[in-house]
C-alpha cells in the first residue's frame, strides 16, 4: 500500500518534476512474469528514480546498513526500505553471495521483478566494473530473462560523497531482455556463468556509454588508494574494452 502512495502520490512525482527523466525501451521490461533488471549503479538516487518510472513494482536487494544506521536517520531509513519491500542482504561473511541469491530467487519465483545491480556497489568514479556472478545463477536457476538497464547522468546529479543530489536530467535507458535458456542446468559451472555475467555487462555498457573496468570494484578503488599513497598518482589498469 505506502510503495504505491509512495510512487504515485508522493517521491515518483517529485522525481519526475526535478530530474524529467527521459526514459528509452520500457517496452523492453516484461508486463508480468518473473525477470531480473540489471542495471549499473552510479548514484544513491538511482534507488529510486528506477522504481518512479516503472509500470511494475520492483523489488531490490539492499544492503544491510541501510537497515541498521544509528539514531533517529537510521529507524527512518529502515522504514521506509522495509516499506517500498527493499530486501536486506548482510554482505559479510562466507555465506553473504548464498544469502542474496535465495533472497533474490524467492522475489523471481513469485514470479514478481528482481532489481540487481551486478557491480555489487556504486561505482566511485563513474566507470562500469566488472559484474558479480550472482546475477548469473539467479537468471539461471529462476530461468528468467535479464532485462540491462543504465542510469545516465545519476553519477553527475549525486556522485557517492553527496547528501543530496543537485537538480539535473537524467535518463533511464533499457535494453532487449537477455535469454540465457541455453545454459539451463548449468549454473554451477563457473565458465559458463562468467561468460553469461560478462554478456549483461556488456549489453549495460552498451546502453551506458561508460568505459568498462575489467576489475571489481573495490579492488580498483584499493588500488587506486594505494597508488595515492604511494605518490606515483598511477590509476589501476583501467581499460575500456568490453568483458
Amino acid at each position: 500500500m505506502f510503495y504505491n502512495v509512495l510512487k504515485y502520490v508522493l517521491l515518483g512525482p517529485l522525481l519526475r518534476l526535478l530530474f524529467r527523466p527521459r526514459i528509452e525501451g520500457l517496452e523492453h521490461v516484461p508486463e508480468e512474469g518473473a525477470a531480473i533488471v540489471a542495471g549499473n549503479h552510479l548514484s544513491f538516487s538511482d534507488h529510486f528514480l528506477m522504481p518512479a518510472i516503472l509500470k511494475r513494482r520492483i523489488t531490490f536487494l539492499a544492503k544491510a546498513e541501510y537497515f541498521t544506521g544509528p539514531g533517529l536517520k537510521g529507524r527512518l531509513t529502515a522504514a521506509f526500505f522495509r516499506s517500498v519491500g527493499q530486501i536486506p542482504v548482510d554482505r559479510s561473511g562466507r555465506g553473504a553471495g548464498r544469502a542474496a541469491i535465495d533472497e533474490g530467487l524467492k522475489v523471481l519465483g513469485r514470479g514478481e521483478l528482481l532489481g540487481i545491480y551486478p557491480e555489487g556497489t556504486r561505482s566511485h568514479d563513474g566507470r562500469l566494473y566488472r559484474g558479480r556472478t550472482g546475477v548469473a545463477v539467479m537468471a539461471l536457476r529462476a530461468g528468467v530473462p535479464v532485462v540491462p538497464c543504465a542510469m545516465v547522468g545519476t553519477f553527475e546529479i549525486q556522485p557517492p560523497g553527496r547528501r543530496l543530489p543537485k537538480i539535473g536530467r537524467v535518463t533511464i535507458r533499457f535494453g532487449a531482455p537477455l535469454d540465457f535458456s541455453r545454459f539451463a542446468g548449468m549454473d554451477g559451472d563457473r565458465t559458463v556463468l562468467r561468460a553469461v555475467t560478462d554478456e549483461i555487462m556488456y549489453a549495460i555498457m552498451n546502453l551506458s556509454g561508460q568505459e568498462y573496468v575489467d576489475l571489481y570494484a573495490p579492488d580498483a578503488k584499493a588500488a587506486q588508494a594505494a597508488a595515492r599513497r604511494s605518490g606515483d598518482g598511477s590509476e589501476a589498469a583501467p581499460g575500456n574494452a568490453a568483458p
